[in-house]
C-alpha cells in the first residue's frame, strides 16, 4: 500500500469514527505525538489534543450515530504531512473538509480537520469509503 492509499485509508478512519459516534475510534485517530486543531463548521479554532477531543466529545455525545457521508477523498503526501481534501453531507448539509494527517512511523494521525460549507456535492463514488452511514 502507498503513502496516498495510507493516508486516505486514515481519512476514511475519522470518518467511520464521526459516523459511529465512536469517541474511542475518534481519539485513537488523531495525532498524539503532533500539534493538533479543528476548525468546525460556524465555530472557532480549537487547538491542542485535550480540548479538540473536548470539541469532538460533545459532538458527538447523543445517542444514535451521526448521518454523515464522505466523498471525492484526493489525497497529497509531502514527506510526513498527508492532504487530503473531500467533501462532506452532514444531515441535509454539503461542507468541503480539509484534514491533515502526520506520519509517526508508518501510520497517519489527524492533526487538523476543517469543514465548511460547500455549494456542490460530488456524485457517490462506487466501492469503500463511498458512504459511512
Amino acid at each position: 500500500m502507498g503513502e496516498k492509499e495510507k493516508i486516505l485509508f486514515a481519512n476514511e478512519a475519522f470518518y467511520a469514527a464521526f459516523a459511529g459516534a465512536d469517541m474511542d475510534a475518534m481519539s485513537a485517530i488523531w495525532a498524539g505525538d503532533a500539534p493538533v486543531s479543528v476548525i468546525h463548521p460556524g465555530g472557532d479554532l480549537v487547538s491542542g489534543r485535550g480540548p479538540v477531543l473536548e470539541s469532538w466529545q460533545a459532538i458527538l455525545s447523543g445517542e444514535e450515530a451521526f448521518d454523515i457521508e464522505m466523498r471525492g477523498a484526493s489525497a497529497r503526501c509531502l514527506n510526513d504531512v498527508g492532504i487530503v481534501v473531500c467533501y462532506e453531507r452532514v444531515g441535509g448539509h454539503n461542507l468541503i473538509a480539509t484534514n491533515l494527517f502526520a506520519r509517526s512511523g508508518d501510520t497517519w494521525h489527524i492533526m487538523h480537520h476543517q469543514s465548511g460549507p460547500s455549494p456542490v456535492l460530488p456524485p457517490r463514488a462506487d466501492g469503500p469509503g463511498a458512504s459511512l452511514n
